[in-house]
């Protein structure tokens, strides 16, 4: 029994860095599924919200980013669930399991007739996203030896990264020139693909000690809620700005269409730089990478505001808003398992639902402002205030852990 427990950690290097690519490649097609409406709000408004969009573009564009928040709550109520339901699941399978879900969740988002249609499958395509991360983070975890947690999850999270970098701004070019449904069939092939890839090289492992009550004892902690309250809160920044990004490029600083996924190219890179440079930083000290990472965010999301109606502003500000956004990624992810001990599982995954909880309340009021008459550019504004919620949320947490009585 304990060979069988330790063969992740003592699999060979030649075997290790295929597996976590397997993972990662996951998290790419994630990122696709994710990411990729906010270069095609515009599209999807157009589609499925005709008569709306032909009265009120931006009205109809604030409608269709409720596919971004049905999404994003398919994550909210999917993480804990089945991070609860699945505790003594052996992780490559659970990982196996959820990649189908996504394969037919997005499927249906393709196919479905209907704007109604359409958020319901959306949601149902977001219900495994965060137990995904927990679980394929947990084994990239023990892929990579003990001590090495951080740079696991930044393993997998990098796949996030890269599909901003490359895949996304190319599905959304694929989705403007041949429509957003054949962008999305585009995507469940990526998730076919990586179900194949973590089937092939990821090797077995038992769940890590979990029970269905152990992971749900973990939510009566103070400090898990305010952890996750501060994710939510601080990163529906990023999403306030990202999910309207496409037309922030062509009507506010009036470029092409075309543009727009070169736009989020440059906010892809700048989400890969903020994943590493956080990762490492994290490792070694967690409460100053947390709360250096929401003043940075602050202070891009100000540049932002004050410079989207430029191209070079445009491009910089999109850079340094994934930047300092996927810097705080790591340091999240690691401070819930911190404050979640004996629940590993469920930890990982509540970061997850607090993050699409800032996704969706992002977009919702970046939605709202823009519905409101005040332009495109004000979810920067929005992206300011939630970021300065969340700093202020972190200085708590940080200030009652040092405070909290020492265990003996």
């Amino acid at each position: 029994m304990l060979q069988k427990s330790n063969s992740v950690a003592e699999v060979g290097t030649r075997r290790r860095w295929p597996a976590l690519l397997a993972l990662a490649f996951g998290a790419v097609a994630i990122g696709l599924t994710e990411f990729v409406p906010a270069g095609l709000l515009p599209d999807i408004a157009q589609d499925v919200l005709g008569a709306e969009y032909a009265s009120s573009p931006p009205d109809a564009v604030a409608h269709a980013g409720w596919m971004v928040t049905a999404y994003a709550l398919g994550v909210v109520v999917g993480a804990p669930t089945i991070a609860a339901l699945t505790a003594r699941i052996p992780r490559r399978r659970l990982v196996l399991g959820l990649l189908v879900m996504f394969v037919v969740g997005t499927v249906a988002s393709a196919v479905a007739p209907s704007f109604e249609l359409v958020i319901a499958a959306r949601f149902l395509a977001g219900l495994p996203h965060g137990a995904y991360f927990g679980a394929a983070g947990l084994l990239a975890a023990s892929l990579m030896g003990p001590g090495s947690e951080g740079r696991g999850f930044a393993a997998v999270l990098s796949g996030l990264t890269l599909s901003n970098v490359v895949g996304v701004p190319a599905i959304t070019h694929l989705g403007q020139t041949a429509g957003w449904r054949t962008a999305y069939l585009v995507i469940a092939g990526v998730f076919a693909l990586a179900l194949l890839a973590v089937a092939a090289t990821v090797p077995d492992a038992p769940a890590t000690g979990g029970s269905p009550a152990a992971e749900l004892r973990s939510l009566r902690r103070p400090l898990v809620w305010l952890t996750a309250v501060t994710a939510a809160v601080g990163f529906a920044g990023f999403f306030a700005i990202n999910s309207y990004i496409a037309p922030v490029t062509t009507e506010v600083a009036g470029l092409s269409a075309g543009t727009v996924p070169w736009v989020l190219v440059a906010m892809g890179l700048g989400m890969t730089v903020g994943n590493a440079a956080g990762g490492w930083y994290a490792d070694r000290n967690l409460p100053r990478a947390t709360l250096l990472g929401f003043a940075a965010m602050i202070v891009t999301a100000v540049l932002f505001g004050l410079t989207a109606d430029t191209g070079a502003g445009l491009f910089a500000g999109a850079f340094l808003i994934g930047a300092t956004s996927l810097f705080l990624g790591p340091a999240l992810q690691s401070r819930l398992i911190a404050v979640a001990p004996g629940a590993q599982l469920m930890g990982a995954a509540v970061n997850q639902s607090a993050m699409n909880i800032a996704n969706s309340l992002g977009a919702a009021l970046g939605g709202v402002v823009i519905a409101a008459g005040l332009g495109y550019r004000a979810p920067a504004w929005v992206g300011v205030g939630l970021g300065v919620a969340g700093l202020a949320l972190a200085a708590l947490g940080f200030t009652a852990d040092r405070r909290r009585p020492a265990k003996t």
